[in-house]
């Protein structure tokens, strides 16, 4: 049951983050910050993915995805249609690692150390799926900010 709503959760917050980043009114607005607000939503976009490609895709489903986290926090102009094919592609990745997944392996110990103890699979992919939410929601408010 676990497992069938992580799928669920995972695939309606990306095709949001996908919605989110199309519905900037300018390429130059998702690059903005305002004063009290660090990252842009490109940014936080390129976090996202990289963080999902990485603990999902590369972890859980050996895709061979190799990460600069600076990178995420970093790079700047990417064009709006290559953010939007990245979370695309990564939203395949997560869907197809997930249907390997079985409710068996949920409770098993999640492959790496991440934080300073280790933890199920199951608590960890939770863990993705409310830190997938909470920069969900800083984009949303960052293009309402940005945007007036």
């Amino acid at each position: 049951m676990l497992l069938a709503t992580l799928r669920t959760l995972f695939a309606r917050d990306l095709d949001k983050l996908h919605q989110e980043i199309g519905a900037y009114q300018t390429e130059e607005a998702l690059w903005r910050t305002a004063p009290g607000i660090s990252n842009s939503a490109g940014n936080l976009c390129l976090h996202l993915v990289g963080n999902l490609n990485t603990y999902i895709g590369a972890e859980l489903g050996r895709t061979g995805y190799i990460r600069n986290r600076e990178l995420e926090f970093s790079q700047q102009g990417v064009p709006r249609t290559e953010l939007v094919a990245r979370i695309d592609a990564t939203r395949a990745v997560v869907a197809a690692t997930l249907a390997r997944l079985s409710e068996e392996q949920l409770h098993q110990q999640y492959p790496v150390v991440v934080f300073e103890s280790e933890m199920t699979t199951g608590y960890f992919l939770v863990h993705l799926a409310t830190h997938l939410a909470y920069h969900l929601g800083q984009i949303n408010y960052h293009r309402r900010l940005v945007g007036a």
